[in-house]
């Protein structure tokens, strides 16, 4: 009887012999170049998959995933992504993407402790905070779920563009546009939040460096 993980190396043989049988050289460009235009934030949930929902090919997204989509200032393995993302690969969009009915923020709505996950969703218990009165506002649990992702994906955007990574870009190249969605499970749909073109005000000038080069 075949194994649950030897069924995804049997699928990887026949999706690989599939993509030579449709493009022989398929494999051969993603060896050679990698020039992606979008960098993607998003969720680790196994129910949202960059590629598939946005229907782009490898080789066309540089994706970076973790619960909840945060961009947190002291994260150095999303920090490493975006630089290189951004300097490097020279990306002209980065999407921060959430989900409705996402379980990290789900979490943080409540006041139960679920271990060591708890210091990661403290920044979104944050983000309740600074939203509490228009959250509490409505009437059923579900909206105020969705109304709370929908705050954390705009609020990671943000954080996104307060860091010198990206206001060093803006400056010098005019680049990435910043995007915050929110993707629905219930119909496949990716809802549009927020877009901050390059050099957007920051909501407060003590977020904006003065001495990039």
């Amino acid at each position: 009887m075949i194994k649950s993980y030897e069924k995804l190396l049997e699928e990887n043989k026949a999706w690989a012999k599939d993509k030579i049988g449709q493009d022989p050289e398929f494999f051969q460009r993603l060896v050679d170049i990698q020039r992606p235009k979008f960098l993607w934030i998003g969720c680790s949930d196994s129910r949202v998959p960059p590629n598939e929902i946005t229907q782009t090919q490898p080789g066309e997204i540089f994706i970076h995933r973790n619960v909840a989509n945060l961009v947190i200032h002291t994260d150095l393995n999303m920090l490493s992504v975006v630089q290189y993302a951004v300097e490097v690969l020279q990306i002209e969009h980065i999407i921060v993407c959430g989900h409705y009915g996402c379980g990290g923020v789900k979490a943080a709505m409540s006041q139960h402790s679920f271990g060591l996950i708890n210091k990661w969703i403290r920044h979104i218990k944050d983000v309740y905070r600074y939203h509490q009165a228009e959250i509490d506002s409505l009437a059923s649990e579900e909206g105020r779920l969705n109304k709370l992702i929908e705050a954390n994906v705009m609020e990671q955007t943000y954080n996104l563009a307060k860091t010198s990574i990206i206001q060093r870009s803006w400056k010098n190249r005019q680049a990435p546009h910043l995007h915050g969605w929110v993707y629905d499970l219930a119909d496949g749909i990716i809802r549009p939040l927020l877009d901050l073109a390059p050099n957007s005000s920051l909501g407060h000038p003590i977020y904006e460096f003065d001495n990039l080069e």
